[in-house]
């Protein structure tokens, strides 16, 4: 049963992951660890590359040989080594896709180059034996995206954000409102209290023929309503839950409005943007009410982790492919073109 190391270090996260199948059979996750980075760059509000590079350079190795103990292997019984090579941070993708070259060079092994996107892509599907056509939205900090899969490295993209990505909005309202990074669980949480229809924020290209994406004027509606209200504080949820709705409204529509296009019957879902609940739970009813099949990736596996990385790897070892370790990596890696 051949197993995969792999290796995620495109941002701030340092992961690594093992998962092993057989041909035809389900991927089984042997150990998937996670270093976090979130409570150094809080204070930023952001992610500082020089300290995300020197955090994964400090981990790495050491989180490697808790994935191998874990996964009760050696590195001698390891088939294949795998890293994101892109898109990312030019700084943090050089730690892991280094160290994964290294690993595969000292062990006569191959070395697979995966593209971050494409991990999020089939992260819904880990523990299927195929990966059916569908539509997939991918909707996390950096990327808003539909694409249409045919089969396993047979996409076609139908549509992306023109400027900032879901997850990017709700981290800079997040941050106009005084809310903690990261701003999705943050602007999650705050509306729960909140009523979604308490303020009217437009809903970008809802009514273009287009699949692509555009929140910079919703975010900017924000920003401009700020002033208008007296009391910015106690107005806080209901300013949540109606951004929140409206994110979640533009998703949903243009989805459907690929799948209608595609003839497809099956959507997934998957970026750290979907762990949102309200979202889940909007996608689910409207699947439900017109027969449509869901698949959601599972919450470990919505935020940057390697075990996606290893499945997209493993996935593509089955079928014999492989990279040079002089393959270089892409900070702006596409998907698709």
């Amino acid at each position: 049963m051949p197993a995969i190391l792999a290796i995620e270090s495109s941002c701030d996260e340092t992961a690594v992951a093992v998962v092993a199948a057989a041909a035809g059979e389900k991927a089984r996750v042997l150990t998937s660890e996670i270093s976090s980075q979130i409570e150094l760059h809080q204070p930023y509000g952001g992610v500082v590359p020089e300290l995300a590079s020197r955090n994964h350079s400090l981990v790495l190795r050491p989180l490697v040989e808790v994935a191998l103990r874990n996964a009760g292997l050696g590195i001698d019984q390891i088939d294949a080594f795998a890293a994101t090579a892109g898109p990312g941070l030019a700084s943090s993708l050089l730690i892991g896709n280094t160290a994964a070259k290294a690993m595969a060079l000292a062990m006569r092994k191959p070395f697979i180059a995966v593209n971050h996107l494409e991990g999020h892509l089939l992260s819904p599907f880990l523990h299927a034996t195929t990966v059916p056509p569908h539509i997939a939205l991918i909707i996390s900090g950096g990327h808003t995206l539909l694409i249409e899969v045919t089969t396993v490295a047979s996409y076609r993209k139908l549509g992306s954000t023109l400027d900032d990505a879901a997850g990017e909005a709700f981290d800079k309202v997040a941050k106009m409102l005084g809310l903690p990074y990261p701003g999705g669980p943050s602007i999650e949480k705050s509306a729960i209290d909140g009523n979604p229809r308490a303020f009217s924020f437009p809903r970008g290209l809802m009514h273009e023929s287009h699949f692509d994406f555009s929140f910079s004027g919703l975010k900017t509606s924000v920003l401009y309503t700020l002033p208008k209200i007296e009391n910015v504080a106690a107005a806080v949820p209901d300013l949540c839950a109606s951004f929140q709705a409206a994110v979640i409204d533009v998703l949903l529509h243009k989805s459907l409005q690929a799948l209608s296009a595609s003839g497809f019957s099956h959507l997934a879902l998957s970026g750290g943007v979907s762990l949102n609940k309200p979202l889940r739970a909007a996608f689910q009813q409207a699947c439900d009410d017109r027969k449509i099949r869901l698949s959601l990736a599972d919450p470990a596996l919505c935020t940057d982790n390697a075990a996606m990385i290893a499945f997209a790897a493993l996935l593509r070892h089955q079928i014999g492919q492989s990279d040079p370790l002089n393959s270089p990596i892409h900070p702006n890696l596409p998907l698709v073109g």
